[in-house]
């Protein structure tokens, strides 16, 4: 560590270059990754908060929850079937909305929940509806940045029924648009149908005991949202391919940094020093640097989020800034094994003859 510090300390400029580019290079891959994080919960939010982990669906699909229709005879056996693990019904419809004064429309996905159940969410603002309450909902507190506040009615343009806001919940949207909530009361006054029963249960009820439905996992869900997977796969590409330019790109500027040194390091095996010790100085400048531009690149990405518009989906969590963090780490030993090897092939005498 020694030989390090001072090496860093003498050939400052050129370090501070290659400290530059690492900050961008982390810099992009945080702000990409929080990107794909944010765009994964604007589009699918309710459904990866939702307290199940399997839905019952009805079999031709696609996995996708707003197609799926069940009848009243399938719920039934469904209820019967899973009487010994937590479950229940559920209804989607995407559709927009209007406040009452306003012919602006807003587009909305509506939920129908047992209120009482594991289904429903968190009241931010206002209390929670009843079982048995009418014209009444909770929505998302996004539907703020339309003007829509606590006591707000607003008209649902296919039903043409007139609701009022009792409360606001937190981070609930499906398909890039903000969820409202209502009992099972008011949906099946509408005449709509349930469309899957979620299931809290480590062994899924098997698919032989039931006709015409499907049994799928949360993930399943999620990749049905129209355009979650491709969306997340598209993102997830460019980060894997940021990983893969920042190792080359380190390795190379490691590994020209070797070349140049390779005298020094004959003349230092000449005089005792072991290979391990110097492949430790390697590493030590690699891990120093590469730490030292990640706190840079992360205290950049946090400041970058508070300026960013409310609009923009950008979830940069601590989950998600350590894990992308040890992969950095990963990736800049990985890209300085070569000069490791390189290190570590030196013969101080031929190394000794070229320095003469």
């Amino acid at each position: 560590m020694f030989l390090a510090l001072r090496e860093l300390k003498y050939a400052k400029m050129r370090y501070l270059l290659i400290g530059f580019i690492m900050v961008l290079i982390s810099l992009l891959v945080l702000f990409v990754s929080g990107l794909a994080k944010g765009l994964s919960s604007d589009n699918a939010s309710s459904i990866q908060k939702m307290n199940a982990d399997y839905f019952v669906l009805q079999k031709d699909s696609q996995n996708r929850l707003n197609r799926s229709v069940l009848s009243e005879e399938q719920v039934n056996n469904i209820e019967k079937l899973t009487k010994d693990h937590p479950s229940t019904p559920f209804g989607i419809q995407m559709t927009n909305i209007t406040k009452n004064g306003s012919s602006t429309k807003i587009d909305v996905t509506m939920f129908a929940i047992d209120v009482k159940g594991m289904l429903a969410p968190p009241i931010v603002e206002g209390k929670m509806i009843d079982s048995s309450t009418s014209n009444a909902i909770i929505a998302d507190q996004s539907l703020k940045e339309n003007g829509l506040t606590l006591g707000d009615h607003i008209e649902d343009q296919i039903t043409g029924k007139t609701y009022k806001i009792s409360g606001f919940t937190s981070g609930q949207s499906f398909s890039h648009s903000p969820v409202i909530y209502m009992n099972l009361k008011e949906w099946e006054a509408t005449n709509k149908p349930l469309n899957a029963i979620a299931l809290q249960s480590p062994d899924p009820i098997a698919k032989k005991e039931l006709s015409g439905v499907n049994v799928i996992s949360k993930t399943e869900a999620l990749k049905g949202i129209p355009g979650y997977q491709e969306e997340q796969g598209s993102l997830m590409m460019m980060i894997a391919f940021l990983f893969v330019i920042a190792a080359f790109v380190l390795a190379v500027f490691f590994y020209v940094i070797t070349i140049q040194k390779m005298n020094q390091f004959g003349v230092l095996k000449a005089i005792g020093a072991k290979s391990s010790y110097l492949a430790r100085n390697i590493m030590s400048q690699v891990l120093a640097l590469s730490i030292v531009s990640l706190v840079i690149s992360i205290g950049l990405s946090y400041g970058i989020s508070l300026v960013l518009p409310s609009s923009m989906p950008f979830d940069l969590s601590p989950q998600l800034v350590a894990t992308c963090s040890g992969l950095f780490l990963a990736v800049s030993v990985i890209g300085s094994l070569l000069s490791l090897y390189q290190v570590a092939k030196i013969d101080a005498l031929e190394a000794i003859g070229r320095a003469a």
